[in-house]
C-alpha cells in the first residue's frame, strides 16, 4: 500500500510520515512550493536529501505559480488574518495531490493536520469541506488525529490499523513533542513560519500589486527584496538594501525595466517597472540619492532605460515625501 504525504517541513507533517512508515505504508512525500514560501528553490536538492536521510522516504517538489496567485486574487473561502487564503490553498494542494495518485501508484493522501489546531482551516467541518472540494472524500488520512475523527476508509478496509493512529486535537503541542522524541526527530521548522502571506508587512506589498493589477509571477520575486515605492499608478520602484540584494535585483531586471544607481558612490541599485515619465524619473533618482552614502547634498544618479543612459544630479528626497511613496 502506498500513500502520498503532504510535507511542509514542520513537525506535524514529519510525524505523519513517520507514523505511516511505522505502519508499513510506502510513502512518497510531496512538498508544494508557493511564490510566498520562505523555502528557496535553490535548496531543493538539499531538502530532498534531508528528507531521505531523516524520514527515510523520497520527496517530490512541486511549484505552484499562476494557479496559486489566482486564489490570492479571488479566494473562494476568503482570507485568514492577513492575505492567507488557507482553505483555498489546502484545496489546491490536495487537488494536485489527487491528480498524482494514479501516476504514482498511490491509494490515498496523508496530511499532518490536527483537528482544532488552527483557526478556520482545521475545524472538523472545514476539514470535511476541503476533502469534498478537492475530490478526496474519505481518501485523506490524518494520522495524528484520526481516532478523534469518524473512521475513514483506511481503517474500515484495514489499510492502516487503528492502533497505529493517534487522537491528538486542539492547539497544544505537548503530544507532538512527545512523539517527536519517540521518533528521534530533533530538527523541524516552527509552526506557521513558512508562509509570508501571514506577515502583515509583507502583505502590504502584495496589496499594492493587487490594487494595481500587477500580481504576476514576474513581479512576485521582487517582493522578497529591498524597499518598495509606488511612484505613480503604473510605476513601481524597488531599491536594494545591500550589495547582495543589488545583485539579485539586477538579475530580475527585464529589458524594458529602468535601472538606477549612484554614479561612483556606494549605494543601492534600484529597479523601476512600468510607465516612466519625467516627473517619475526625477523622484526615482531622488530616492536612490536618499540611500547613497555621501556627504554631498547632491548625488549623480545614472538612469538606464530603453537602450539609453542619462545622468540626473539631484538632492535626496525628503523624508515626508519618501514615506508617502513607500509601500
Amino acid at each position: 500500500m502506498k500513500a502520498l504525504s503532504l510535507f511542509s517541513g514542520g513537525l506535524d507533517s514529519m510525524l505523519a510520515i513517520k507514523i505511516m512508515v511505522a505502519a508499513g505504508i510506502d510513502v512518497l512525500a510531496i512538498h508544494f512550493v508557493t511564490p510566498f514560501a520562505r523555502f528557496s528553490a535553490c535548496d531543493e536538492a538539499a531538502l530532498i536529501e534531508k528528507v531521505k536521510e531523516r524520514l527515510g522516504v523520497p520527496l517530490k517538489v512541486i511549484h505552484l505559480g499562476d494557479e496559486f496567485l489566482e486564489i490570492i486574487r479571488n479566494p473562494k473561502f476568503g482570507y485568514g488574518k492577513n492575505l492567507n487564503p488557507c482553505i483555498d490553498c489546502k484545496i489546491l494542494m490536495f487537488s494536485r495531490a489527487k491528480a498524482l495518485l494514479e501516476g504514482e501508484g498511490a491509494s490515498f493522501v496523508v496530511s499532518g493536520e490536527v483537528v482544532g489546531q488552527r483557526p478556520k482551516s482545521q475545524f472538523r467541518e472545514t476539514l470535511r469541506q476541503i476533502e469534498k472540494q478537492a475530490g478526496l472524500e474519505d481518501l485523506i488520512l490524518r494520522p495524528l488525529c484520526a481516532t478523534a475523527l469518524p473512521p475513514t476508509i483506511h481503517e474500515m478496509k484495514g489499510w492502516v490499523k487503528k492502533e497505529s493512529l493517534y487522537g491528538i486535537n486542539g492547539r497544544g503541542r505537548k503530544a507532538q513533542l512527545a512523539l517527536a522524541k519517540t521518533f528521534c526527530l530533533t530538527e523541524y521548522s516552527q509552526p506557521g513560519g513558512g508562509c509570508l502571506l501571514t506577515v502583515s508587512s509583507f502583505c502590504t506589498r502584495i496589496e499594492d500589486l493587487l490594487k494595481h493589477q500587477e500580481l504576476t509571477c514576474e513581479n512576485v520575486p521582487l517582493l522578497h527584496l529591498g524597499r518598495h515605492f509606488r511612484l505613480n499608478p503604473d510605476f513601481k520602484l524597488v531599491v536594494g538594501k545591500d550589495a547582495t540584494q543589488n545583485e539579485k535585483i539586477l538579475a530580475l531586471a527585464k529589458p524594458e525595466d529602468v535601472i538606477l544607481e549612484p554614479k561612483d558612490l556606494p549605494g543601492p541599485t534600484a529597479l523601476g517597472r512600468g510607465r516612466l515619465d519625467e516627473e517619475t524619473k526625477k523622484i526615482a533618482a531622488q530616492i536612490v540619492a536618499r540611500y547613497t552614502v555621501t556627504d554631498s547634498s547632491l548625488v549623480a544618479v545614472t538612469v538606464k532605460y530603453a537602450h539609453q543612459t542619462e545622468e540626473i544630479i539631484c538632492p535626496a528626497l525628503e523624508e515626508p515625501a519618501l514615506k508617502s511613496f513607500m509601500r
